[in-house]
Parts: C-alpha cells; structure tokens; sequence
C-alpha cells in the first residue's frame, strides 16, 4: 500500500508564466503525511523552500530570477516577506507566484 501524499496547486503569472510555459501545476509537497493532528507532519511544509522545490521540477526554465523577485499569494491571501518563513503548507492550498509588474 502506498503512503498517502499531500499536494498544492500553484498558479504562475506574468513571467513565472513564460519561464515555466504552464498557468498551474499540482505539486506533491516532499516529507511526510500526517494522520492526525499529534503527528509531526501537521507542521508542514516551509513556502521559503518552495523556490527550490519549483526550480527543481524546471531546471531549464530559468525561474529562480522570476521567483526571487515575486511574492506569494496562499488561498488568495497575500504573503509578506516576513510571513514566508513561517508560513507552512499543509497540503490543498493555492499557491500563486505573484511577479512585479509596472505600467503607466
């Protein structure tokens, strides 16, 4: 029997878009899955190591300049530079990366 896996939607804009050629991909997060809440997997995964997690799956897509200069949005809620590292996925969140933009 197989162990049960956690996952995340993430979206891509802008020029996380182009670098990844893709608008969403559902991700498995690595680690374990907990089966209750006193299990050690209820602390989840870290979004600061998500970066790593995405230009693993893309090595060629030159994303890790994209992603170093985005933010991030989890279940529609932005996430300030502070907040990412404390900020754990658990499994069924939207992650989006949020890239700069301008205009006039």
């Amino acid at each position: 029997m197989s162990s049960p896996t956690r996952s995340i939607t993430v979206l891509y804009f802008a020029a996380a878009f182009t670098a990844v050629g893709t608008d969403q991909e559902t991700i498995a997060l690595p680690g374990p899955v907990a089966t209750s809440e006193s299990e050690s997997g209820i602390e989840g995964f870290p979004l600061c190591s998500l970066p790593d997690l995405l230009c693993a799956r893309h090595p060629d897509a030159k994303l890790e300049k994209v992603l170093k200069g985005s933010r991030w949005s989890v279940n529609e809620e932005m996430v300030t530079e502070e907040e990412e590292s404390t900020v754990r996925l658990k499994g069924g969140e939207v992650v989006a990366v949020i890239c700069p933009v301008s205009g006039g």
